[in-house]
C-alpha cells in the first residue's frame, strides 16, 4: 500500500466535477450539539494469537507496514480482545507472560499514539470455568499485569464475555449470570489500586437485532437491564451488523436512535460490520458473496464477508458510521482489521479464517496469496473517518440533506469543521455548504474508486460537487 495514492485531482477532474450537475442543494451545518463530546472512531485489533500456533509470528518488517497503515488511519480507539487458550491459560494453569509478544507490541503502538483501548476476553479459557473463581482472578491479574506492571493505561474499559446474549458464547444469553460475573470481576478489580482508578468494565456487548431464544432479552432488552441494574459498567458497548438495505433506508440509524434513549452514558459500537445474507433485499449481494465463497482456500463463509474488496463497501462502512454519530453514539470500531487475526471458531485451523478485514498481512506467507497483503478500499474511507472525527469532538445536527445522499458533521477540538457525505444516486450532486463561521480554506478528499483530494481558498459557503456513487471528505483549515 502506498499513502501517495492519495493526490489532487487533475484540471480535467475539476472541470468535470464543476459542470457534473447543475441542481445545487444546501447543506447547513447548525449549532445544535448531538454528541458534545465523542469518543472517536476506530478499529478491531486483535493480537494475532494464532499466527504464533502457526509457527508464523509477524516479522519486523510485518510490523512496520501495520504501524505505517495505522498512523495514516489514526484510530481513536481499538478493541482489542484475546483468546486465553493462546495466550495467558496454559491448559493446567495461567502465566502472565506466555506468548503475549504480538500483544505487548500491539499495546505499545496504542501507549505511543494515545489511542484509547477497550480490552478483553471473548471466552473464558475453557466453557467450564465461565463461573470460576479462579479464572476470574488470573484475568484480572493478567489485566493488572497489563496496566499496571507494564505501564499499558491506555487500557481504559474492560470486557468480560464477548457477546454474551449470543447462543454462540459460554453464557447463552444468560443475563443475570452476566450480572453476577460483572460484580464479582469488578470486586477482584477493586483490589488493584491502578485497575480501580484507570479501567472500568464495558458492557453488555450485545449484538443488535438479535435475540437468542434462550435468553429473556433481546439486544434493547440486553442494555436497558444493564443501565437499571449493572451500575460496574461505565461504558456501554453494543455490536451491530446491518444489511445494506437497512442501513441505506435510515431504519439503522432509527434503531441506533432508540438504543441511545435508554442512557445519558456514552455508549459505542465494539463490533461494526455488514452482514448481505439477512434481508431478501440484498439477495443479489448474498449471491455474489456465496459464489465467492464456493472453493475458496482460506475461508467456508460461515463467518467472513466475502465482498469486503468491492468499492461499495467503502461507501457502506462511513455509511454506517454516519447513523452512529448521528443518533447519538459515541464511536464504533470497525470489524475488523486484518483477516490474520482469527480463524473461524479461533480453531487455528487456515482454510477457515474470518475473511473480514482491510487486509491479511499474511498473506503470503501463510496462505499463499501475496495479493491480499494489499490495502482493500474500504480502508481509505474508514482511515478519513478517523482521521476527522477525533476524540473530544462535537457533533452536530445537519439540515437539507437531499435525497440519495447521508451526512455527518463535527466542529473538531481545535475549531475546525468536518463534513463527510456519501452520495448514492446514480448522478453527481452539487452541494452548497452553510458554515456556522468562514473559514481560512478547506480540502476535500472523494472516494470512487480510489481517493483524489482537492485544496481550495477560503469560502464562506464552499460549494462541491460529489460524484455519483461517492464518498466526500470536507474538512476546513
Amino acid at each position: 500500500m502506498k499513502i501517495s495514492a492519495i493526490f489532487l485531482l487533475s484540471a480535467i477532474s475539476l472541470a468535470w466535477l464543476a459542470t457534473a450537475c447543475d441542481k445545487r442543494v444546501e447543506l447547513t451545518v447548525t449549532e445544535e450539539v448531538i454528541n458534545p463530546n465523542y469518543l472517536g472512531n476506530g478499529v478491531e485489533w486483535d493480537p494475532y494469537d494464532e499466527a504464533i500456533s502457526w509457527g508464523c509470528p509477524l516479522s519486523e518488517s510485518e510490523w512496520a507496514t501495520l504501524y505505517a497503515r495505522l498512523d495514516y488511519m489514526r484510530p481513536q480507539y481499538v478493541r482489542c480482545m484475546i483468546n486465553s487458550p493462546f495466550t495467558y491459560f496454559t491448559g493446567k494453569g495461567f502465566e502472565d507472560g506466555r506468548n503475549a509478544e504480538n500483544l505487548l507490541k500491539l499495546l505499545s503502538y496504542c501507549q505511543s499514539r494515545g489511542i484509547m483501548v477497550v480490552y478483553g476476553e471473548y471466552n473464558p479459557p475453557t466453557w467450564e470455568m465461565k463461573g470460576s473463581q479462579e479464572w476470574v482472578e488470573a484475568s484480572v491479574k493478567h489485566l493488572n499485569w497489563l496496566v499496571a506492571d507494564n505501564g499499558f493505561d491506555c487500557i481504559r474499559h474492560f470486557v468480560i464475555f464477548n457477546e454474551p446474549d449470543g447462543n454462540w458464547a459460554s453464557t447463552n444469553g444468560d443475563f443475570e449470570f452476566w450480572r453476577e460475573m460483572v460484580r464479582r470481576f469488578q470486586d477482584e478489580m477493586d483490589k488493584y489500586p491502578v485497575l480501580k482508578e484507570k479501567v472500568d468494565i464495558a458492557g453488555p456487548d450485545a449484538v443488535i437485532d438479535y435475540r437468542n431464544p434462550a435468553s429473556p432479552y433481546d439486544a434493547a432488552g440486553w442494555l436497558k437491564a444493564t443501565v437499571e441494574d449493572v451500575p460496574e459498567v461505565g461504558l456501554y458497548d453494543m455490536h451491530a451488523y446491518p444489511g445494506q438495505r437497512y442501513v441505506r433506508s435510515g431504519e439503522f440509524e432509527e434503531t441506533l436512535k432508540g438504543l441511545k434513549a435508554l442512557t445519558d452514558k456514552p455508549i459505542i459500537l465494539g463490533e461494526a460490520g455488514f452482514k448481505y445474507f439477512s434481508d431478501p433485499a440484498d439477495s443479489a449481494l448474498a449471491q455474489e458473496y456465496w459464489r465467492r465463497v464456493d472453493g475458496h482456500p482460506f475461508t467456508k463463509g460461515s463467518d467472513c464477508n466475502m465482498l469486503v474488496y468491492d468499492p461499495f463497501y467503502a461507501l457502506d462502512m462511513p455509511l454506517l458510521l454516519m447513523s452512529v454519530m448521528n443518533a447519538g453514539f459515541s464511536g464504533a470500531a470497525a470489524w475488523m482489521l486484518d483477516d490474520a487475526m482469527h480463524s473461524n471458531g479461533d480453531s487455528g485451523k487456515t482454510e477457515d479464517v474470518k475473511l473480514w478485514g482491510m487486509w491479511n498481512i499474511l498473506g503470503g506467507k501463510v496462505f499463499g496469496d501475496a495479493s491480499q497483503e494489499e490495502v482493500r478500499p474500504w480502508y481509505y474511507t474508514w482511515s478519513l473517518m478517523c482521521r476527522h472525527f477525533p476524540s473530544r469532538s462535537q457533533i452536530l445536527r445537519l439540515q437539507g440533506v437531499p435525497e440519495g445522499m447521508a451526512a455527518t458533521a463535527a466542529r473538531k477540538p481545535d475549531g475546525t469543521y468536518a463534513v463527510a457525505l456519501v452520495n448514492l444516486a446514480e448522478q453527481a450532486q452539487k452541494v452548497r455548504l452553510l458554515l456556522p463561521e468562514p473559514c481560512d480554506g478547506y480540502s476535500v478528499q472523494y472516494y470512487t474508486d480510489h481517493l483524489e483530494k482537492q485544496s481550495v481558498p477560503a469560502s464562506s459557503q464552499p460549494v462541491l460537487t460529489v460524484p455519483a456513487q461517492a464518498f466526500a471528505l470536507f474538512a476546513t483549515e
